[in-house]
């Protein structure tokens, strides 16, 4: 294994997911609440490493092979940001109590948890963006060592999601307090509409 090629993988990977998306706010907010975090970072680090996989290895021949792949995420994506923003929004407007009393919530079910984390994941283009498009691009320049870039590039992310799912754990006595909770799910919806309404923008 290149070493060098490695980290350099590692550290493209990091500094593309780090900034805060729907994919981050959906798995902070599971850290927040302690509610399936395991699984939601499992499910975002494994996707991740997925289409981190296509991109090294084939990006421009999927992209030729599905010529409608790209309209159908755009918009089937926003839609559904902008239905999961109103949630976070509404949640935010009806919010009196502090973070104990949304913990005392019942807890989601898993299944309907893992295929929210996996359509904000699967329908958000920007995650196709930075995983395949752009690792991709970048994994050219190193040709026979593109799979140790790819690993670091997978590397990276598992340790940013569950470094996130489960760091969120320290910022509970600051969502103790009723406002942090109100800002943070205001916050995740405009992250939400913001993404959306990029999409839906003409090119």
């Amino acid at each position: 294994m290149d070493l060098a090629v490695f980290f350099t993988g590692m550290m493209m990977s990091l500094s593309l997911i780090v900034a805060i998306g729907a994919q981050n706010a959906f798995v902070l907010r599971q850290g927040l609440r302690g509610e399936h975090v395991l699984a939601v970072c499992l499910a975002c680090a494994i996707s991740d490493a997925i289409l981190i996989t296509v991109g090294v290895t084939s990006f421009r021949t999927v992209s030729d092979w599905l010529p409608w792949l790209a309209p159908v995420m755009r918009y089937g994506g926003a839609a559904f940001l902008i239905f999961y923003g109103a949630r976070s929004l509404l949640s935010a407007l009806r919010s009196r109590e502090a973070l104990s009393a949304e913990a005392s919530l019942p807890v989601a079910d898993l299944f309907r948890t893992l295929a929210a984390c996996l359509a904000i994941t699967w329908l958000n283009p920007h995650v196709y963006l930075d995983t395949v498009v752009l690792l991709g691009t970048l994994s050219t320049q190193f040709a026979s060592s593109r799979g140790s870039f790819a690993i670091g590039a997978i590397l990276g992310s598992f340790v940013f999601f569950f470094a996130l799912g489960y760091g969120a754990i320290k910022l509970r006595p600051v969502f103790a307090r009723p406002a942090a909770w109100r800002i943070l799910e205001t916050l995740i919806a405009l992250v939400m509409w913001t993404i959306a309404f990029k999409l839906l923008a003409p090119p």
